[in-house]
C-alpha cells in the first residue's frame, strides 16, 4: 500500500511561511489518521489554516 499526500503551496509566500503551513498540515493529518482504517480507497481533502482546500491524501493499493 502507498500513502499519498499532495498539497499545493503558495508560491508567493516566503519559504518560512510555506514550511510553517506544511508543518501544520502534516501535524494535523498525522494526528488525525487514527480515525481512518487506512485501507485502499481511504482519503480526504486537505485544508490550510484559512480552511481552503489545498490538496488531498489517499491510500493506494500499489
Amino acid at each position: 500500500m502507498k500513502f499519498v499526500l499532495e498539497v499545493t503551496v503558495d508560491e508567493g509566500a516566503s519559504a518560512a511561511d510555506r514550511a510553517g503551513e506544511l508543518g501544520r498540515i502534516l501535524r494535523y493529518w498525522g494526528g488525525n489518521l487514527h480515525h481512518y482504517a487506512l485501507e485502499p480507497g481511504d482519503g480526504s481533502a486537505v485544508h490550510d489554516s484559512q480552511y481552503q482546500e489545498v490538496g488531498a491524501w489517499r491510500m493506494d493499493a500499489s
